[in-house]
């Protein structure tokens, strides 16, 4: 998905029924009455070779206070300013209202690219309406009927060029991953340390009131966001460009994730999404814990996504300045840490105090440490040797009596490591057996913590005579087995 479109405008102009064919479905209920939709619903859209996010608002009126209608124009408020594209529609057959004037006004402060449409276009009655449109100064409007899919190509027409503008955004955002290892043995790695031009990308994410804003103030030196003691203060992913003891580091705070069930608030499932997509730009992610509740259900879920999603993981456990027996503490994190969460065994767990500072400097080389074991990379010579000592220690199992050989081994992608293992029967091999050798390659290459990809593929023994047809016997042949015959 490139972008995220947004369609606003009043009620009933149409912009449930082209969220309803821009993703091919009939997601969101379509009536004449107006004010039908009042939450804000996402969907996967497809507009020719364009693939992209669509949402769908509930319709902009003028209330500004704490009613329902006041509570949904907030809410397209706040879609408006996370949509990269804005759809403004307005109805041709009504013509321009002054509420559409004022919403107007509203976009071209507020969004960064505004398209007007005006739906309901079909025939001549629209004429006039549309003409009208032009006095809104967003530029010509698109001539829709989003009932009957007219104007479609030109809307496409209008998003290609904004849609390769945000691909080459998000291109140089996200961070290389999964890289393909080249043949050559001899091939220098490539180098990923942290420069101005590609800094280190980290996420910050835990549950609310965690501490991951004060935490960003502090090593920033400045209260740049902002804090307090009440839970869900944080609702977009901020991202900010630091040089964090000597690292070029770009930084994202991210909304406290709490349970999915528990999130009722349409913005906060906003604010969650945004947080899940600032992981996915990140190369290392700071799983935050509070030290009076670690471990809790939904930080092993948010540590389990990072893993998931092949991010380096790190484990900070915040308010450790509140903490009186320290020591026992520490040794039940750790406890809890390998019996919790076996996935990421070995990834660095720092205790800090994001109110104090205290601890940053360890958070630091921790991260550093974690982006390099990231990009490791290990010769296809060393692992094949290794490869040979665990098979000789604990030999693959022989379901129904034919062993599984395991005959090569070879590294294909870094970012995180991905190794390939060529065996016979892969189907065949038990899921624990994969899991032991994962875990000793962690051991014995020193690759604590970080995500590990390992794929088994068959390459079975072939017989090259398997299948041919017996050759005739000669006259030769014939003749010596007939005087055997006799």
């Amino acid at each position: 998905m490139s972008f995220t479109l947004a369609i606003v405008g009043r009620p009933n102009v149409g912009k449930s029924t082209l969220f309803n064919r821009l993703v091919g479905k009939r997601l969101a209920l379509v009536d004449d009455q107006p004010g039908v939709t009042r939450d804000l619903r996402e969907g996967a859209a497809k507009l020719g070779d364009l693939r992209f996010t669509v949402i769908d608002t509930a319709g902009l009126e003028e209330v500004t206070d704490d009613s329902l209608q006041g509570r949904m124009r907030r809410l397209t408020e706040r879609a408006v300013d996370m949509a990269d594209i804005c759809l403004f529609m307005v109805d041709a057959r009504t013509g321009i209202t002054p509420t559409d004037e004022m919403f107007a006004d509203i976009l071209r402060k507020r969004a960064d690219h505004v398209i007007l449409a005006a739906n309901k276009a079909e025939g001549r009655a629209a004429d006039g309406g549309v003409l009208d449109a032009y006095s809104l100064g967003l530029g010509e409007p698109v001539r829709l009927s989003a009932e009957h899919g007219e104007g479609l190509d030109e809307l496409y027409h209008i998003l290609r060029p904004l849609s390769d503008e945000y691909a080459e955004r998000a291109e140089e955002d996200a961070p290389e991953t999964d890289l393909d290892v080249s043949e050559g043995e001899n091939d220098a790695p490539e180098d990923f340390t942290p420069s101005a031009k590609r800094p280190l990308q980290v996420a910050v994410i835990g549950r609310p009131n965690a501490g991951k804003s004060t935490l960003i103030n502090k090593i920033l030196g400045e209260d740049r966001l902002l804090t307090g003691p009440e839970a869900g203060i944080t609702r977009d992913s901020i991202s900010l460009s630091m040089n964090w003891l000597g690292t070029p580091t770009r930084i994202f705070d991210t909304a406290g994730m709490r349970k999915k069930a528990r999130v009722i608030d349409k913005v906060e499932k906003l604010s969650v999404a945004d947080g899940l997509r600032a992981v996915r730009f990140a190369e290392v992610v700071v799983v935050l814990l509070d030290a009076a509740i670690p471990f809790e259900q939904q930080d092993l879920r948010i540590a389990d996504f990072a893993e998931s999603e092949g991010r380096a993981v790190v484990v900070a456990v915040n308010k450790w300045d509140l903490e009186d027996e320290k020591q026992d503490k520490l040794k039940a994190l750790r406890t809890g840490f390998e019996k919790l969460l076996p996935q990421l065994k070995g990834a660095p767990l720092v205790t800090i105090s994001a109110k104090t500072g205290k601890g940053l400097d360890r958070l630091h080389d921790a991260v550093l440490r974690a982006h390099e074991v990231w990009n490791r990379r290990v010769p296809t010579a060393r692992l094949n040797q290794w490869l040979a000592a665990m098979i000789e220690a604990h030999p693959p199992p022989a379901p129904g009596g034919k062993r599984i050989k395991l005959r090569y081994m070879t590294q294909a992608k870094t970012r995180p490591p991905g190794f390939v293992v060529m065996c016979s029967n892969p189907e065949d091999l038990p899921a624990s057996y994969s899991r032991y050798l994962v875990n000793s390659l962690r051991d014995s290459f020193d690759m604590p913590g970080t995500p590990i990809r390992m794929f088994m593929r068959s390459q079975s023994d072939k017989n090259p005579y398997k299948g041919r047809k017996k050759a005739p016997p000669s006259k030769l042949r014939k003749h010596l087995q007939g005087r055997k015959a006799d």
